[in-house]
């Protein structure tokens, strides 16, 4: 288990202790519902664990692959490249995952994105939509009461299920190569 992995396992409960709290405040005896603005921090919260852990697990492969190379202008030039990459990397979806990871470890981790009834295509999709409902989350809001929900309680525990189990799988492929 990576480095990055075990500070996402702290940085997905965040996530998490969210949507408890949404759950726990709409399951009051007094009526009252919470606002739509703990799910939507939930799922903000939970896609900015899955971009800090692709940062994290990233910067500490090149570590330790290039630890060798220390001190010199090539180990120089690869932290700088991926510096470069990292300060771009805003909503990291399956395109931009696949090619930080093809640019700096040879192989696209989304091909291994595969678990359960979860096959490469469909995780790459769901991560997308996803990634597409943080940015209305973020930039769209409600302004009328009979509007949807951008995420309900349901679609919400699957995504950070989802997010977990893309963690754990792309985190076992990274230990692997």
């Amino acid at each position: 288990m990576t480095t990055a992995y075990s500070n996402f396992k702290i940085s997905i409960s965040e996530s998490l202790q969210l949507a408890e709290c949404f759950d726990e405040l709409n399951n009051n005896e007094i009526g009252l519902s919470c606002p739509d603005s703990l799910k939507k921090a939930s799922l903000v919260m939970a896609l900015t664990a899955w971009e800090t852990y692709v940062e994290d697990v990233v910067k500490e492969k090149v570590t330790e692959n290039f630890k060798i190379l220390e001190g010199s202008q090539v180990h120089d030039f690869v932290n700088r490249q991926l510096d470069t990459r990292l300060k771009m990397f805003h909503n990291p979806d399956s395109k931009k995952t696949k090619q930080l990871f093809e640019e700096f470890f040879g192989f696209d981790v989304t091909d291994h994105w595969q678990w359960n009834n979860t096959l490469p295509k469909q995780a790459r999709e769901q991560l997308n939509k996803l990634i597409k409902k943080r940015g209305d989350a973020v930039h769209r809001s409600r302004t009328c009461i009979h509007q949807p929900s951008v995420i309900k309680r349901d679609e919400l525990h699957k995504a950070i299920r989802f997010i977990k189990e893309l963690v754990r799988v792309t985190d076992e492929v990274v230990e692997a190569k």
